[in-house]
C-alpha cells in the first residue's frame, strides 16, 4: 500500500532552495578559484612565482599554471628585451626648488638649485633621460618601489662626477642646437654619455659588491644641457661685446693699413724727391768743378799747356769788368807807386779855422 506524499511546509521549501543557491555559489567560487591559477605572460615579460611569499621560480612568456592564491602568487616584471626609460626629474630646478623651503630659497640652497659646477667653476643645467632594463627578475621585482629613486639618485651622482671632471664647453656639446656640428663636437657628445653611463654602472657594481643589487642594468642616457637665463644673458652680453671687438679691431687695422700706405708712398715720394734733388746737386756741382778738376789733374800730370794762364785771363777779366777804374803797374817797375789815398775833408771849415 503506497505512502502519500510528505506535505513541504513553507519553511522546508526555503531551505531546499537556500541550500541549493548556496551550492551553486560554492561549485562557482571553486571553478573561479581554480581558474584563477592560470596566467597569461606577455612576450615581452617574465612572471616571478611566489609560494607562501618566498620567490620559487621565473617563467618566460605564454601560459603559466600556478596554485591559487594564498598559496602561490604571480608577479609580471619586464623581460629582458624590453628597454625602459625613466625622465629623471631630481635634476630640474623647480623639482629642487620644491625641496628646499621657502625661507632658504632666497639663500645660497635656492640660487643654486638645479646647477652643477663644472671643471673651469662654470655652471650648466642637464636634463637626464636614462634606458635601462631588467637583468635579474627576482632582484628587480623584491626591489621594485625603489627603482625609480634608485635611479634618480645614481644619475645625480654621475652628474656631479662628470661635471666636475670636464669644462663648459665640452658640456655644451649637448645642446640641441648643436647636434649637426662636425664630426669632433659629434665624439664629444659621445664620450660624455659614455661616461655618464660608466659612472652608473660603477656605483650599480658598488651596490651588487655590497649584496644590495637591484636588477636593472644602464643601457644608455641621453643628456641636454642648458645655461641658466641670467647666464645666457651674460654670455650673449659677452658675445656681442666680442663682435663689436672684433670689429673695431678689423677697422683699425684697416685705418693703420691705409695710414701704413699712406706713409709709405709719402716715404717713397719723399725719397724721390730727396734723389732727383741730391743728383741735380751732384750735377751742378760737377759743372761747378769741372774747370778746377781739369786744371788740378793737368797740373798733377804736368801737362798745363798755358791752361791756368787762360784761366786766369777770363777770370781777371770778369773780375775787371766790374771795377769803376784800373790802374795797372808793371811789376818790375818802381817809378810808379800806389798810395792808399787820404780820407776825404770835410767842405766846412774847423773852428780854429775860422778864427783870425
Amino acid at each position: 500500500m503506497m505512502q502519500p506524499p510528505l506535505k513541504r511546509t513553507p519553511w522546508g521549501q526555503s531551505y531546499r532552495i537556500a541550500f541549493f543557491a548556496l551550492y551553486g555559489a560554492a561549485i562557482i567560487a571553486a571553478c573561479a578559484w581554480l581558474f584563477s591559477s592560470i596566467y597569461q605572460v606577455a612576450p615581452d615579460s617574465r612572471a616571478i612565482v611566489y609560494r607562501f611569499g618566498k620567490p620559487v621560480r621565473v617563467e618566460n612568456a605564454g601560459l603559466l599554471f600556478a596554485w591559487p592564491y594564498p598559496i602561490e602568487r604571480v608577479e609580471r616584471v619586464p623581460g629582458e628585451e624590453r628597454i625602459l626609460e625613466r625622465d629623471v626629474q631630481a635634476l630640474q630646478r623647480s623639482q629642487q626648488l620644491d625641496q628646499i623651503n621657502s625661507w632658504e630659497r632666497d639663500g645660497d640652497a635656492g640660487a643654486g638649485a638645479g646647477y652643477l659646477l663644472t671643471g673651469d667653476a662654470g655652471v650648466v643645467q642637464l636634463n637626464v633621460r636614462v634606458f635601462w632594463r631588467v637583468s635579474d627578475p627576482v632582484r628587480y621585482a623584491l626591489q621594485r618601489p625603489h627603482i625609480d629613486p634608485l635611479i634618480d639618485r645614481l644619475t645625480e651622482h654621475a652628474a656631479a662626477v662628470v661635471c666636475v671632471g670636464r669644462d663648459l664647453d665640452s658640456i655644451l656639446v649637448t645642446r640641441p642646437e648643436t647636434l649637426q656640428n662636425d664630426r669632433h663636437a659629434a665624439q664629444e657628445r659621445l664620450q660624455l654619455r659614455s661616461d655618464f653611463r660608466k659612472a652608473m654602472t660603477q656605483s650599480l657594481t658598488l651596490l651588487a659588491a655590497g649584496g644590495n643589487d637591484p636588477g636593472i642594468r644602464i643601457e644608455r642616457v641621453d643628456i641636454t644641457s642648458s645655461l641658466p637665463q641670467n647666464a645666457v644673458a651674460a654670455f650673449n652680453a659677452v658675445l656681442a661685446a666680442g663682435q663689436q671687438a672684433e670689429q673695431a679691431v678689423a677697422s683699425a687695422r684697416t685705418a693703420a693699413a691705409l695710414r701704413t700706405q699712406q706713409a709709405q708712398q709719402q716715404a717713397d715720394r719723399t725719397l724721390q724727391q730727396a734723389e732727383a734733388g741730391r743728383q741735380e746737386i751732384l750735377a751742378q756741382a760737377s759743372v761747378d768743378t769741372r774747370t778746377i778738376m781739369q786744371l788740378a789733374q793737368a797740373r798733377r800730370v804736368g801737362a798745363d799747356g798755358g791752361l791756368l794762364q787762360r784761366l786766369w785771363r777770363e777770370k781777371v777779366t770778369a773780375i775787371l769788368a766790374q771795377a769803376g777804374q784800373v790802374i795797372t803797374v808793371a811789376p818790375g817797375d818802381d817809378s810808379r807807386l800806389i798810395l792808399q789815398g787820404l780820407p776825404a775833408q770835410s767842405a766846412t771849415p774847423t773852428v780854429s779855422e775860422k778864427k783870425p
